[in-house]
């Protein structure tokens, strides 16, 4: 079946008929012609890309789930749904953000931003969710625990690591979280790195 044509102007009306389908010609090609090119994707998040997280062309974004886990040397620890190790800024305490783009921090350390279409995180086995809360960040709407911002560390490639544990870096301290929000701290290490050092694992 044709979905779209039109019909020429008859030879009484050749000039007002001209107009006509002059004016008529863009839209046609527009509805019928021409095929929208898909769209290239936009650059992931780092919520999309790194935490595994649903991006907006996905169904409902169910948000963000922290869950504890045992982590090697430290005990049962916050992570992310993926069982990545989460962290936090010990100079960020009272809402003051330390870690930003402009200084490069979100390079290497990554924000647990909660998804587009999402109000709240998830506890989950663990975690307590009176402890769970929201800030605005530097990259977008930032989970915290016990009033803590949680981030990410591009140091650790999987599971049951805490290489960024007692790094100082952009202003304070970086340390895990039990699940009673307190501070996990142990022997701290000299710098951490302004850059990410590869592991977009998250």
């Amino acid at each position: 079946m044709r979905l779209c044509s039109y019909r020429r102007a008859g030879s009484d009306h050749r000039f007002v008929g001209l107009g006509v389908v002059a004016l008529a010609i863009p839209l046609l090609l527009a509805a019928c012609g021409s095929t929208p090119s898909a769209s290239s994707s936009p650059t992931p998040t780092k919520s999309s890309s790194v935490y595994g997280t649903p991006s907006s062309s996905g169904a409902a974004a169910s948000g963000v789930t922290i869950r504890t886990a045992n982590v090697s040397g430290l005990g049962t620890v916050l992570v992310n749904a993926k069982g990545r190790t989460l962290y936090t800024l010990s100079s960020e305490s009272g809402g003051q953000l330390t870690c930003t783009v402009a200084n490069g921090c979100t390079q290497a350390w990554f924000e647990m931003d909660l998804p587009a279409a999402a109000t709240a995180a998830t506890a989950g086995t663990g975690a307590q969710t009176s402890m769970l809360g929201t800030e605005t960040g530097a990259t977008g709407t930032l989970v915290t625990y016990n009033g803590w911002p949680l981030y990410g560390f591009s140091g650790d490639s999987t599971t049951n690591q805490a290489k960024g544990e007692g790094l100082k870096s952009f202003g304070g301290t970086w340390y895990v979280l039990r699940s009673t929000g307190q501070l996990v701290k142990q022997a701290t290490s000299a710098s951490s790195p302004s850059s990410s050092s590869g592991g977009y694992g998250y």
